[in-house]
């Protein structure tokens, strides 16, 4: 009989997460029943909201239950069908968890084309990260031509597309990232206009000689000190967009807050908070507007694969260690 490897939750975190906060366990393949598809899972996408998601407590998504799978999205390929609306071999990405095999009702999957653009980066900029990346700047940092956008994480999977849209839509882009290499990635390959190494030191001295305008539009990846700071550079009617605080995540004291939000009066700015989920009905949208702009080679994608899943909870650690460059996946099986 085959068999399905799972990883299940088998702890609430404390810190950093540690191997065993999980169980990997090995169940039959499950079986289809009437109106779901049985899928073959190829890709599965780490993300830092995963930290989050292990956390018991209210948040924008219900917590991973003690005991369940958990939770991830995946690209696979559907081995058996009884719903109408996918074929044995169809490619498609769901939220199907950290194993390698699934099954899902219709409504849970969307089918892809592995022709328009490579499996991983369903899961990266063709994905949440990057429909994230879409929404948060456009609607909601609302962002305008000739406008400078700060961003931070600017190399990871949602920044850097951040800080693409931002020059494709004629605006400036500056990231904020952790070392050289990734400052080099983001203006030589990215084509952002500047990149600050926060690990340098001296934020503030280099991130107003990077924006002598100011910031019109801070889009927040990690909370914390660049936070701070960043608040302190805002443009009269700044927008910060606060998508996610990775150096927050894995805190076992109280989170830091903003000790400088009194910016946001003296400019006359806002703060909101981005969720995806809200866009779902608009997800289409971003995702054909991108693969638009991936086929001229005007947004760029990059993805960092790692093989097995017997992996998985030292190679999701890689994202709160900042060693990872772009979209981090984990390679569960062959295309």
């Amino acid at each position: 009989m085959a068999t399905n490897h799972q990883f299940k939750l088998a702890a609430r975190p404390v810190g950093m997460p540690k191997r065993s906060d999980w169980d990997y366990v090995e169940v039959p393949v499950p079986q289809p029943n009437d109106g779901e598809a049985l899928v073959r899972v190829i890709y599965v996408s780490l993300d830092p909201a995963m930290r989050g998601w292990m956390n018991e407590g209210r948040s924008y998504i219900r917590p991973v239950e003690l005991g369940a799978v958990m939770r991830a999205g995946v690209v696979g390929q559907v081995m058996e069908s009884k719903a109408e609306a996918f074929a044995t071999g169809d490619y498609v990405t769901g939220n199907l968890g950290v194993q390698e095999f699934a099954t899902a009702a219709a409504r849970h999957l969307v089918k892809i084309d592995r022709t328009s653009a490579a499996l991983p980066t369903y899961l990266g900029t063709l994905g949440m990260p990057g429909i994230t990346a879409y929404f948060g700047l456009l609607d909601v940092g609302e962002m305008e031509v000739g406008q400078t956008v700060v961003v931070s994480g600017a190399a990871g999977a949602v920044g850097s597309v951040v800080g693409q849209i931002a020059k494709i839509h004629g605006g400036r882009a500056v990231g904020i990232a952790g070392g050289p290499e990734k400052c080099r990635y983001l203006v030589e390959e990215l084509g952002f206009d500047a990149a600050i190494d926060y690990k340098a030191g001296e934020l503030s001295t280099r991130l107003r000689e990077a924006c002598p305008d100011r910031i019109n539009v801070y889009f927040d990846n990690v909370g914390g000190e660049i936070l701070n700071t960043c608040l302190m550079g805002l443009a009269l009617h700044g927008r910060v967009v606060i998508c996610g605080a990775v150096s927050q995540y894995n805190n076992t004291s109280a989170v830091a807050g903003p000790s400088n939000y009194l910016s946001l009066l003296v400019n006359r700015a806002r703060m909101e908070g981005l969720v995806v989920f809200d866009y779902a009905e608009r997800y289409a949208e971003a995702v054909q507007t991108m693969a638009q702009w991936i086929g001229e080679g005007r947004l760029k994608t990059r993805e960092e694969i790692v093989e097995g899943i017997e992996t998985f909870p030292d190679t999701l650690l890689r994202l709160f260690k900042g060693e990872n460059t772009g979209k981090l996946v984990l390679k569960v099986a062959d295309e």
